[in-house]
Parts: C-alpha cells; sequence; structure tokens
C-alpha cells in the first residue's frame, strides 16, 4: 500500500471481542488515529454522536448500525467497512450517494460457517444435544433414541455461494443427496441438484440457509414454506435471524411438522424468546458460527486493510457498492 498523504482519524464503532489491538495495529501502523467506541454495539443514535464528536474518515463497524445520518455528519468521509460479510448495518445506499466506498470480508469465515452448519446437522441426527441434557439431568434411556442415518437423507442448501457451496461439499462427503437454490445460480454445480426455492423445501429432510438479509428474503422461510417440508425435519440458520419468522417455526414444532431447529442467529438477538427455550428440539448457539482463532484475527486484519487501502487512494478489494469517482470534501478524488 502506498503511504497516506496525510493522517487520517478512523472510527471503531464496536467490536466482538476483547479489545481493539488487530485494528489499531493496522491503522496507527500506517499513520492514522484509531478512536475506538464501546466495545457493545450501541444504537443508531450512539453511532451518531460518536461521528459528530470526531469526524472520522474511514468507519469500521461491527454490529452497531450505521446509519444515513452517520454518514452524512462526516464531511471527509471514505468508507464504511463492516467486520463481518452482511450489510444489513449500514446505510449502502446513503454512502453510495454521498460517494463513499461500503466493504466486507466476504471468505473469512467460509470454513467456520459451513462447518457449524454441517455441525448441527450432525448434532441432530446423532441427539448430541439433546441426549447431553438427558444424561446431565439423571435420565439414562439409550432405548429413547430416534437417531438419523445422515447418507440417506436430502438436504437442501439455500444460497449457494462461498459458504453455500462449502456446506453442500461437507454434506456429500456423507453421502447424502444435496439439493441447492440460488436466486443467481452458477452454470455449473455437478455436485448438486439446482431447483426451485419450493422444490426443495418439499424434498428436503433438512433446509440451511445461507443467504443474506435483504428485504426480498426477510421472513423467506414462514409459513407457507414450513408446511411444505417433509414431516420431521431440520430448519437450520447460520446466516441473519430475520429470514426465518421465528413463530411460524414454533407453531411448527409443536404440530410436528417440524421435529428440530438449529439457529445460531435470532431476529430478537440477543433476546432469546421462551418459546424457542421451552422445545426440547431447539439447538441454540449465540451468533458465533464465524468465530475461530483464525477467522477473527483475519477479519480484523482485513477489515482494517480495506479503510487503510482506501484512505490510501487505492481502490478496495472487496467493494459492496460502486460510489463512482466524486470529488471529496477536500476536493480530491474518491
Amino acid at each position: 500500500m502506498t503511504p497516506p498523504s496525510r493522517p487520517h482519524t478512523v472510527l471503531l464503532t464496536d467490536h466482538a471481542w476483547p479489545d481493539d489491538s488487530v485494528e489499531r495495529s493496522v491503522i496507527e501502523g500506517a499513520g492514522h488515529t484509531l478512536v475506538s467506541g464501546p466495545a457493545e454495539p450501541g444504537s443508531a443514535e450512539t453511532v451518531e454522536e460518536l461521528v459528530a464528536e470526531h469526524r472520522p474518515d474511514g468507519i469500521l463497524t461491527c454490529w452497531a448500525p450505521v446509519s444515513a445520518t452517520a454518514v452524512a455528519t462526516s464531511p471527509g468521509l471514505r468508507i464504511v467497512a463492516r467486520l463481518g460479510v452482511g450489510l444489513d448495518n449500514i446505510a449502502v445506499n446513503a454512502a453510495t450517494e454521498r460517494g463513499v466506498w461500503v466493504t466486507n470480508v466476504p471468505d473469512y469465515c467460509v470454513e467456520e460457517v459451513s462447518d457449524h452448519a454441517v455441525g448441527m446437522v450432525l448434532a441432530w441426527t446423532r441427539g448430541l444435544a439433546v441426549f447431553d441434557r438427558e444424561v446431565r439431568a439423571g435420565r439414562w434411556n439409550p432405548a429413547g433414541a430416534r437417531l438419523r442415518r445422515l447418507s440417506t437423507l436430502t438436504c437442501g442448501v439455500v444460497g449457494y455461494g462461498r459458504i453455500g457451496r462449502a456446506t453442500a461439499r461437507k454434506l456429500g462427503a456423507f453421502g447424502c443427496r444435496v439439493l441447492a437454490h440460488d436466486p443467481f445460480p452458477p452454470k455449473g454445480a455437478p455436485e448438486v441438484e439446482l431447483v426451485s426455492l419450493q422444490e426443495l423445501v418439499r424434498r428436503s429432510d433438512v433446509v440451511i440457509l445461507h443467504v443474506p438479509l435483504t428485504p426480498a428474503t426477510h421472513h423467506l422461510i414462514g409459513a407457507e414454506q414450513l408446511a411444505a417440508m417433509k414431516p420431521g425435519g431440520l430448519l437450520v440458520n447460520v446466516s441473519r435471524g430475520g429470514l426465518v419468522d421465528t413463530g411460524a417455526v414454533t407453531k411448527a414444532l409443536d404440530g410436528g411438522r417440524l421435529d428440530g431447529a438449529a439457529f445460531d442467529v435470532l431476529e430478537s438477538e440477543p433476546h432469546v424468546p421462551a418459546e424457542l427455550l421451552d422445545q426440547p428440539g431447539v439447538l441454540l448457539t449465540p451468533h458465533v458460527a464465524f468465530s475461530s482463532d483464525a477467522s477473527v484475527t483475519e477479519l480484523r486484519r482485513r477489515a482494517a486493510e480495506e479503510v487503510v487501502r482506501v484512505l490510501a487512494g487505492e481502490a478496495p478489494a472487496h467493494p459492496c457498492n460502486n460510489p463512482g469517482d466524486r470529488p471529496n470534501a477536500a476536493g480530491g478524488r474518491r
């Protein structure tokens, strides 16, 4: 990277790890100043106040919302870099209109998220979580096992991008049939059978979600899709909570249409609805599918490097918008 023409201020809105050492090393190593907000993600208003106070040239954000107001508040803002993949907490359109880059790190956790999804499927087919709870509660009942052979099942992967392809590959190694659905399907995918969403939910014993949350995918899985699934199946969501109508899932579990639901994400997170906690067939993890020692370090470094890259006048490696070659407030180009 070329050295910056002048020092800039970068705001880290929040972070899901104990400190800001990785981000600080990259940002300050390039000659800039890093200002860190609270570790816990604040409200949109909190972030707007931080932006108004520090007028950053770059923003790094994990979960905290970066609103259109926040984007407009700093005249010299050049980039909003997501410490993650999804962009549902960033006002991307507002950034684009103001000539501000939005970036993410799209491939840092492919193996982790796909491992997590497959692990949830295995936990269901082998009863791992349920039996652990039973044994810890003093019940030893191997005769009550209702286990499944994974190689005989059909698994449907919704979203056939990097992570979806990794999940399909790993499931295929267990010998099960794999279906996939994607609104922009690849030209060739011999390892899976590409089908419509309706056909996928109808034919699958297991449905796994690997899609971003957008207005078009909100409640992608609701009462209609659950009613079309095979009785006694499993729904896995390791993407975004808003993809699933939680109330419809609890009804499907109560009625026996679903045997299990495995969620790493919830629409109401961090609040966990009591009706989910009451379901013995539900497996819950606290939005950690992306996480490993290697993936988190890589994420933090690469997101911060995107900020340094843009502040040095270079194009980002992973742009998520096309703000164009507009003049910035200082008379330069973005």
